[in-house]
């Protein structure tokens, strides 16, 4: 459900997580797409009676790549560009999600990571206009030199929100010699497996080129002020290196160690949700609740699934290390920091008008307000509903 901006919306009664004293028994005006004043009643438009429901910002998702699954739910299998994102946005919206920093990997490989499907997927975002702030956090694989001028192009226009370095072509090229896991990247690039393995040789024998690119995006970066982050940082060394061509964000370091060195040096360690939700890594790796709980991990991303980023943070209240507000600061205020978004993350009068109405007891979330707009209702969050 959806409203003009000018129609403005009055919630009360609700527990409302603000930015300096937690949770607290008060009622917001919205107007505008702000937030136009808290503890305030009257005015006219909507009433939303928020009675019994916790009252948090909007989640701020700064990695999020499950949208690939709307865009090739199966190897081969492909749907338009703005079919996938209308879902996607669905699917955001219904879970909490008001920002959403989607992880779109420019690569070598054929397909669905393709240069193809990345000009598809901007020309996608580009032309609607869409209730949550859907960004560009461009995962930019090392190797993809063929495709440097245009990622620097489309930096400088303005396209992206978020540079990110990546370098998977080593681990595809050692799992290639695996048939079981080559099939996967074949079968995800539309290749015959034979033909895969010989376009990856001739990728890989461009090694020499890949440091001199590394230096050309990151400076279209920095000249542009984005935020930069690297990704599966395995060393010490390696985090070092992304640091000096400017990525002060360490996404899903491998090793604790290097989670640890990254918040020494004053910067922003991302991880999983869903590591928390099920208890561990999908590929075995570090606990992202025991780093967050030693204070390494501050952000949590969606990664692959979008209904883990709320469930996480209540996962981490209950086993007893946050309260709400700091748990719920992993999924909201640290990540809109971490990205340069002062106008979000937290509840306070000014800011954008992002909030999640939730149910405390079940943790079921009842309505997501997006930039002041009814963005998602259940049938509760209807019942509450009022028009004066």
């Amino acid at each position: 459900m959806t409203q003009t901006r000018s129609i403005g919306i009055r919630i009360t009664g609700g527990q409302v997580l603000l930015d300096q004293d937690g949770l607290v028994r008060t009622d917001l005006r919205l107007s505008d797409g702000r937030i136009e004043a808290i503890g305030a009643t009257g005015g006219k438009g909507i009433g939303f009676d928020a009675t019994g429901l916790l009252v948090l910002p909007g989640i701020v998702d700064i990695h999020g790549d499950a949208f690939e699954r709307q865009i090739q739910p199966r190897p081969g299998v492909d749907f338009p560009m703005g079919i996938a994102l209308r879902d996607t946005e669905r699917q955001l919206l219904a879970n909490g999600i008001t920002t959403a920093f989607h992880g779109v990997t420019l690569s070598w490989e054929p397909g669905l990571r393709s240069l193809g499907s990345w000009q598809a997927l901007l020309a996608a975002l580009e032309a609607e206009s869409w209730t949550c702030d859907m960004r560009v956090h461009l995962r930019w694989e090392a190797y993809n030199l063929d495709a440097l001028d245009i990622a620097v192009a489309d930096i400088g226009a303005g396209r992206v929100h978020l540079l990110a370095f990546n370098d998977h072509t080593p681990s595809i090229l050692k799992k290639l010699q695996d048939p079981v896991e080559g099939a996967k990247y074949a079968g995800r690039a539309g290749m015959a497996m034979h033909d895969f393995q010989a376009f990856t040789d001739r990728i890989a024998a461009r090694a020499d080129e890949v440091p001199a690119a590394l230096e050309q995006i990151g400076a279209a970066a920095r000249e542009a002020g984005l935020p930069m982050a690297s990704h599966d940082d395995d060393t010490l060394p390696v985090r070092a290196r992304f640091r000096a061509l400017g990525a002060h964000i360490c996404e899903f370091p491998m090793a604790e160690d290097v989670g640890r060195d990254a918040r020494v040096q004053g910067e922003h360690v991302v991880m999983g949700s869903p590591n928390v939700v099920r208890g561990r890594s999908h590929l075995n790796w570090t606990s992202a609740a025991a780093m967050a709980e030693a204070g390494i991990c501050n952000i949590l991303s969606s990664d692959y699934y979008y209904p883990a980023m709320a469930r996480a943070a209540f996962v981490l209240a209950d086993r007893g290390s946050f309260d709400i507000a700091s748990a719920w600061a992993l999924i909201a205020a640290n990540p809109a920091s971490a990205a340069g978004l002062a106008d979000r993350g937290t509840i306070a009068a000014g800011k954008r008008a992002d909030l999640v109405l939730v149910e405390p007891a079940a943790r079921t979330l009842v309505a997501t307000i997006a930039n002041g707009r009814l963005a998602h209702l259940t049938a509760e969050g209807a019942a509450r509903l009022t028009m004066h």
